[in-house]
């Protein structure tokens, strides 16, 4: 059995597919809703879920919430004496999911495709892979959640080209994502996002707004009453959604201490949270070289745009009103649940492409000459630029800095900053070149990546020929060594069960007008798909 989940910051939920469509699987307690929190008491016992969250009041150190932010990274949790990175924490909230799954279908659940932010990087990708495994899951795919809402709510069944706007807003990230409708190809244009925004601010905000007005110093609570009042302010925010006004009562020193906020009051404070929402949405439109008039419709995910300030806000800025025909909590799981369901080829699901874009730049550290001669290293050079439709192969031409090098090393490195160290190192290779005066020797470094999540980095000295190639597996590529060598050396698609991957139709494309496969691999999917219907190519089986 295959089940879509959605690991989220604040809850985590899980699907199946069955022949009346998705279905979200009730936990233990009978809600949709498991709270992404884990408690690890003296004896070792952990609790999962609304039992971890029940303990924060009253035990907050030995409680852990809003891992998911530092997926990827070397932060550690200390629970009980015991610390935890934050993808076991992510894997004990899985192992739940997985027997709830277990206990509700009356069958084991072998095999999960888990939903993961759209602007995650493939350090946070392979982290939540990870935590799938150690939860006894076996996690072959991993989709974005934007793309997992959209075919949730039932997008690729529209009759017509539509292009569409998928506005995440969850707990603790935020995500902004431009599909566009082919037939049955599902096209990510542009993702933009930042990984450290979600509802949690928005309960922060309330939180600083109470302290302000009581004139109480944060750093003055206890553990118990900094947990106390994030509570009380997190209820505050649901109540505000259908009222002018509400009130915070929470214990301090043993006192109660009460405060009214209005909702004008609210949306000010929130302004700040709406400007950083803003950018992203500017962002990336103009990576899709679109404007909010080309957008035909908007789709709301994630718990946080259930805030009414929120809505009003959403509809200042798109002059229209968004689709929340489904539960914005739900979307995610369901639409996970659906991609399992065609990973199973399920005759219910209707067969689609779906296409990903490079949701960070990739690029190389090179040295920059001066009009003065002056030399500085560190520099980032970008080869395959964010937001490009995937597959795609883009080449550079680099020079040697110093008389007489006998070498270059290639580091590939991933991210947006002009300097190099700011940026995720993935790898490197070295090549060696003929020693000769600085400049005259170059290398063609070439990045292939494609939609198998292979980046593959080959560096080619232009006056000998000779090559090097280092490939880099990313995101949820499960293939062996040799699967990855033959795969590369015949760029033909590895997985030949129903519709043909994208990279398998570029080379039938290229096999049927006997072209380029590099010039074919950075056209727009769309083109490619309408091109091979024209030549009778598409064999749907």
């Amino acid at each position: 059995m295959i089940v879509g989940i959605d690991l989220g910051t604040t809850n985590s939920l899980v699907a199946y597919y069955t022949q009346d469509g998705s279905r979200i699987i009730p936990n233990r307690l009978g809600k949709h809703l498991t709270p992404s929190v884990v408690s690890v008491d003296e004896k070792g016992n952990v609790y999962v879920g609304e039992t971890a969250l029940e303990r924060m009041s009253l035990y907050p150190d030995t409680v852990a919430s809003a891992f998911k932010r530092s997926m990827g990274s070397d932060r550690e949790y200390e629970l009980s004496g015991r610390k935890y990175r934050p993808e076991e924490l992510s894997s004990l909230v899985l192992r739940a999911l997985k027997e709830d799954a277990e206990e509700y279908l009356g069958e084991k659940v072998t095999e999960a495709v888990i939903s993961v932010p759209a602007y995650f990087d493939d350090k946070r990708r392979k982290a939540t892979k990870r935590a799938g495994e150690l939860a006894g899951l076996k996690v072959e795919r991993m989709i974005s959640e934007p793309t997992a809402a959209a075919i949730a709510y039932g997008l690729y069944e529209k009759k017509k080209d539509t292009r569409f706007l998928v506005f995440d807003l969850g707990g603790g990230t935020f995500d902004i994502s431009i599909l566009e409708l082919y037939e049955n190809i599902l096209e990510v244009r542009a993702v933009a996002g930042d990984n450290y925004l979600g509802g949690e601010d928005f309960t922060k905000v309330m939180e600083k707004m109470f302290l302000n007005k009581t004139g109480i110093n944060a750093n003055s609570l206890t553990a118990k009453e900094q947990v106390r009042l994030y509570r009380q302010a997190e209820e505050a925010k649901r109540r505000i959604n259908d009222a002018d006004k509400v009130e915070i009562t929470c214990l301090i020193k043993d006192e109660p201490e009460t405060v009214e906020i209005t909702t004008k009051e609210y949306e000010e404070e929130c302004e700040d949270l709406f400007s950083k929402i803003r950018e992203p949405v500017k962002r990336s439109l103009s990576d899709a070289g679109l404007s909010l008039k080309d957008i035909d419709e908007v789709v709301l995910i994630g718990g946080a745009t259930k805030l009414q300030i929120f809505r009003d806000f959403f509809i200042r800025v798109f002059h229209k009103f968004p689709d929340t025909s489904i539960n914005p909590d739900e979307a995610v799981a369901l639409g996970a649940a659906i991609q399992g369901a065609m990973k199973e080829r399920k005759e219910a699901v209707k067969e689609m492409i779906l296409t990903d874009v490079c949701s960070f730049t990739l690029g190389t550290e090179v040295v920059m000459e001066y009009s003065d001669g002056l030399m500085e290293d560190g520099h980032y050079c970008p080869i395959i630029d964010r937001n490009t439709v995937i597959p795609t192969s883009k080449t550079k031409r680099l020079y040697t800095v110093h008389d007489d090098q006998d070498r270059v090393t290639v580091r590939v490195l991933q991210g947006e900053s002009r300097l190099a160290r700011n940026n995720l190192y993935l790898g490197e290779l070295e090549i060696k070149v003929p020693k000769a005066p600085k400049g005259e020797e170059a290398i063609d470094v070439t990045y292939t990546y494609d939609i198998n999540s292979l980046l593959e980095v080959e560096a080619k000295v232009v006056s000998t020929g000779e090559t090097s190639k280092l490939v880099i597996k990313g995101k949820d590529n499960t293939m062996t060594e040799e699967e990855i060598a033959w795969y590369v050396s015949t760029k033909e698609p590895m997985d030949k069960a129903g519709a043909y991957g994208i990279q398998g139709l570029c080379a039938r494309f290229v096999e049927k007008i006997q072209g380029d496969y590099n010039n074919v691999v950075g056209l727009p999917v769309g083109r490619l798909y309408q091109e091979l219907k024209k030549l009778g190519v598409m064999e749907w089986n």
